[in-house]
């Protein structure tokens, strides 16, 4: 099911920027990244993947940068909806969150 927004005029347009910043470290075998995301209402979400090369794997780091990345980036996305969840929690004057339609599905 799919819901047409309302074409948004100059006037009602408000634009907000996130930050979204990755660091990769690099130490024998393993990579580990840190994602981190900022929101302009001072949110800050952070979290670490790491990748591991096995013995006898060709070495190519861009594989476990991407992997790493992966794994941190999948991580924050979780984090994210549950924080999302909480905040529709905290603010719903009934106190529960309505589940009978997602509007969001992380498959």
């Amino acid at each position: 099911m799919s819901t047409t927004l309302p074409t948004p005029t100059p006037a009602s347009l408000h634009t907000r920027t996130w930050h979204l910043h990755i660091d990769l470290f690099e130490q024998g075998t393993t990579t580990r990244a840190e994602a981190v995301l900022r929101t302009d209402a001072g949110t800050e979400l952070r979290h670490v993947g790491t990748a591991r090369c096995r013995p006898g794997d060709r070495e190519v780091p861009e594989i476990g940068d991407e992997l790493a990345a992966c794994r941190a980036l999948s991580g924050l996305v979780h984090d994210l909806l549950d924080a999302t969840l909480e905040d529709i929690s905290a603010n719903d004057p009934v106190g529960v969150v309505d589940d009978a339609e997602p509007a969001v599905f992380l498959g």
